[in-house]
């Protein structure tokens, strides 16, 4: 089984992030980081609220965070792009009997609205939302937990995936990896190509 993710991967939305990031940063003289970024890759909304919290030493609730990176990232998710290639990937994959299922740290509404202004929701059996898990689309647990309520085993599921926090926690969970490129994660290239079974810089390698 194909689990793919959704935010740089399928969609054109790590960009959402890093402006909702920096703003939300700069409103309290900070500056963004990669060690914030990649504390925040792949987080579930919940815990990225804690991880933000007492990374930065801020005083409010972690419910005031997520509203002010709610209401930052307002409608992104209605004009967001498909990434390149994605749609034909998606049909070449069912074209070869594959079965697809999609594994996302998105908020649930961000995605759901996602899938449907692209139609993308018929190709998929199951949306496993870390979310709903409630651990962080990085580590291996999650990975199984994944393959657990998608009724296969890790050793049956190839994952794409851009983030390589994710793709390290999926590979040690079993998954065969396929890292995918996303300029907001450039810099961690090298280390997708040793960590990954496979690292591509277009959807249509996979053709």
């Amino acid at each position: 089984m194909y689990v793919i993710d959704l935010d740089g991967t399928l969609i054109d939305s790590n960009g959402i992030w890093e402006n909702v990031d920096r703003t939300f940063l700069s409103r309290r003289g900070l500056s963004y980081t990669r060690e914030y970024r990649d504390g925040m890759a792949h987080m579930i909304f919940p815990l990225a609220a804690e991880f933000t919290k007492r990374f930065c030493g801020l005083s409010e609730s972690c419910e005031d965070i997520m509203a002010e990176w709610m209401a930052l990232a307002k409608d992104s998710y209605a004009h967001v792009a498909l990434k390149p290639h994605a749609r034909e990937l998606l049909e070449a994959l069912r074209a070869r009997g594959e079965r697809l299922a999609l594994f996302t740290s998105a908020v649930p509404q961000h995605c759901d609205t996602a899938l449907a202004v692209h139609g993308l929701a018929p190709y998929f059996e199951r949306v496993v939302y870390a979310h709903d898990l409630g651990v962080p689309k990085s580590t291996p647990g999650a990975f199984r937990l994944a393959a657990e309520q998608l009724g296969v085993a890790p050793e049956d599921c190839v994952l794409l995936d851009d983030s390589l926090r994710a793709c390290r926690g999926a590979k040690e969970a079993g998954y065969t990896v396929i890292g995918v490129y996303d300029s907001v994660f450039a810099d961690t290239d090298a280390e997708m190509a040793t960590v990954c079974d496979r690292f591509i810089r277009d959807l249509a390698e996979l053709i």
